[in-house]
């Protein structure tokens, strides 16, 4: 790989903690209760790593204590086996994640801040969420939604979708969720893996100042899924936004559920088994359907108040905000960070409507304290040319996260130039496959220009060479060599768990991969390339190349395909289209403008490809596999023999083409 011109210069130090930051950290909290409780003592935050992943049982089982989390039974071991795949965590223990939401419930602080495109903000008391998550569930109760059962949600970023969410997993049922902005066809191939017998469903959508009519959406969905039972539609448009009038079946408002269900006294959690499911999430691989992943009630509530706590520094007078869509996994980080105490802050729209600093003033609005985005929009508020910090008083701002792909050098330094010199910049990397961020924020440690801090805790990740050695200051395979507990249970309809197998211990077996290229350094900070294999990352949301050729091959005038993601640390992502058209016909603006709107309204707006580009063929492996990952190194300007083997290939003059356009 040729080294990157930001990795290659030196990093200098942006930010030091001071003797007050340090001292006032949920880090140093930590370790002084350890020392106090434990008989543990740690100087710096690389010894206390070591002791996280050296001595797993002892870190994860400590969290209970130290948060005082909630659960009816306990439990005989904390790791029966330390196996990947298979690991047990806490078998015996009984509890609910809803329950450890709400038992940080008080009255002197707001539970979230909600601003939509067409509304100003609007505050939320942690009773205002308890009161509807209560009538919901007397609801979904009333329905025939039991422990174990789906319920799934085409909603946006809103407070009904957090209650929704609440309200299911205090049952014991299982939630999953799209955005609506996702189409038809992405829609029913993550919800019909999983059969949800309740929808919960806006009407429409606002976006960029424009409406958007989903109904047609939710008719085809209860149409296709013969689960369904029961629809909850919460209107989002106004008459007039209706063009079509499209009859949906076994619908009940949601302003009905909530003033007419009768309600219980209090609120009841299903006391569950620490992995039972409490989510499905998905993400994309580079064939067939999307994976259906399983996390689980214990796992996930261990796993996001430790992170939220010790890696973003939350407590309780925080006010945490993420940027996110529900299709994205930072939404159900955005609800895990409840478990801090601190109050949430929701913004349903554009980031860049009707202006680009639409977020920066809801920062002032909200008291926001944490603002949380991606690489792509710190990246797009530079290309903007916009300075929030001369507008807006964002001096409240302690911390900044940034996820969803690399951030750059230049991107580090225009969040200390334009927003706060003072805060702390988190540059953070995960997946949705563990629904967290495995490196990230250390509160107690400098940050350095285009760098991630270090690994977090109980997150023994490293770098691998192609033959399994870890390896530093050198780019390798992002591993993670010790099991965690928000790692996936199981893929549903997976019982075998071969495909779980295939996905992330084929390369390494015993060994979890990731699909991420990484350099870590000798001081433990690290640097994310961009993908190591071949799924599309577009603003943190993955789509697998499968659901792109599954639109795009059905269209008649293109005979093949080829999809290549161009995301890499220090260049622009750049995601482009090869087709091979039938009968010699030519790409003209119109069947392109077809391509992408057939992608836009049956996949997602976010993966619509920035260039469609025509060629002869598509390059095939003998085993008749389309070269993904050896193009993508080619156009990102690796060396050619070393990315692609052409004896090994059907049609070895295919790549001719691609060699000329990585140099155009």
């Amino acid at each position: 790989m040729s080294e990157n011109t930001d990795a290659a210069r030196a990093n200098p130090i942006l930010w030091q903690p001071t003797s007050d930051v340090i001292a006032d950290a949920n880090l140093t909290h930590y370790m002084h209760w350890l020392a106090q409780n434990k008989g543990l003592h740690f100087n710096h935050y690389a010894e206390l790593w070591a002791w996280s992943v050296d001595r797993i049982e002892d870190f994860w089982e400590s969290l209970w204590v130290y948060f005082d989390l909630k659960y009816s039974q306990g439990w005989t071991v904390p790791l029966v086996t330390c196996t990947m795949p298979g690991a047990q965590w806490f078998v015996g223990a009984r509890l609910n994640y809803a329950e450890n939401i709400f038992s940080r419930m008080t009255d002197e602080r707001p539970m979230l801040f909600y601003m939509a495109e067409d509304q100003g903000l609007v505050e939320y008391s942690w009773q205002q969420i308890y009161d509807q998550t209560n009538r919901l569930a007397s609801t979904l109760r009333k329905m025939g939604v039991r422990s174990g059962d789906r319920v799934a949600a085409y909603m946006p970023n809103s407070p009904e979708t957090i209650v929704a969410l609440l309200a299911v997993a205090s049952i014991g049922a299982i939630w999953s969720s799209c955005s609506p902005d996702f189409g038809t066809h992405s829609v029913l191939d993550r919800f019909s893996q999983i059969e949800p017998k309740v929808l919960i469903a806006v009407d429409g959508y606002q976006y960029g100042g424009k409406q958007f009519d989903r109904r047609s959406v939710i008719h085809e969905i209860q149409a296709s899924i013969m689960s369904l039972q029961k629809t909850i539609l919460v209107p989002q448009l106004s008459a007039d936004a209706y063009q079509t009038q499209v009859d949906l079946r076994d619908v009940v408002l949601w302003n009905d559920v909530l003033t007419q269900a009768i309600p219980e006294p209090a609120l009841s959690f299903e006391q569950v088994p620490f992995d039972h499911p409490l989510w499905v999430v998905y993400s994309s691989g580079t064939t067939g359907l999307p994976k259906p992943i399983v996390q689980g009630h214990g796992g996930i509530l261990l796993e996001h108040i430790k992170a939220t706590v010790f890696h973003n520094d939350l407590k309780p007078e925080d006010r945490f905000f993420w940027y996110t869509s529900t299709g994205w996994m930072m939404w159900n980080y955005l609800v895990g960070s409840l478990l801090s105490g601190a109050s949430i802050i929701q913004y349903n729209g554009s980031p860049a409507y009707p202006h680009m600093n639409v977020l920066f003033e809801l920062a002032e609005k909200s008291g926001m304290t944490y603002f949380g985005t991606s690489a792509a929009f710190i990246n797009a508020c530079i290309k903007a040319r916009i300075h929030p910090n001369q507008i807006y008083d964002l001096s409240k701002i302690r911390g900044v996260g940034s996820t969803g792909s690399p951030l750059t050098t230049e991107g580090f330094h225009w969040v200390y130039d334009n927003i706060n010199p003072q805060l702390a910049l988190e540059s953070l990397s995960g997946g949705t496959d563990l629904c967290t961020a495995f490196v990230g924020g250390v509160r107690i440690q400098p940050i350095y220009a285009g760098e991630i801090q270090g690994a977090s805790l109980g997150a023994k990740v490293q770098s691998f060479n192609e033959t399994g050695q870890p390896i530093l200051d050198e780019v390798g395979e992002l591993v993670i060599t010790q099991p965690m507990p928000s790692m996936p249970l199981f893929f549903w309809n997976d019982p075998d768990m071969k495909r779980y197998r295939e996905s992330y211990f084929e390369m390494f077996p015993g060994v979890w991969r990731h699909g991420d290229w990484i350099k870590i350094n000798k001081r433990g900070g690290c640097i994310i390339y961009g993908r190591s294999d071949s799924t599309i990352n577009r603003q943190g949301i993955r789509m697998g190349t499968s659901e792109i050729y599954r639109v795009v091959e059905l269209i008649d005038t293109v005979a093949d395909s080829l999809i290549i993601d161009l995301e890499m640390l220090g260049r622009e992502s750049r995601l482009i289209l090869f087709v091979v058209l039938q009968n010699d016909m030519v790409l003209d603006k119109t069947l392109e403008q077809t391509i992408k709107q057939k992608l836009r309204q049956e996949l997602s707006p976010r993966h619509v490809p920035d260039e469609v580009v025509q060629i002869k063929q598509v390059p095939y492996t003998l085993s008749g596999k389309k070269l993904e990952v050896p193009i993508r190194k080619i156009l990102l300007g690796m060396d050619v023999d070393h990315s692609a083997n052409r004896g090994s290939m059907r049609n070895p003059e295919s790549l001719d083409f691609f060699i000329e356009f990585s140099h155009r």
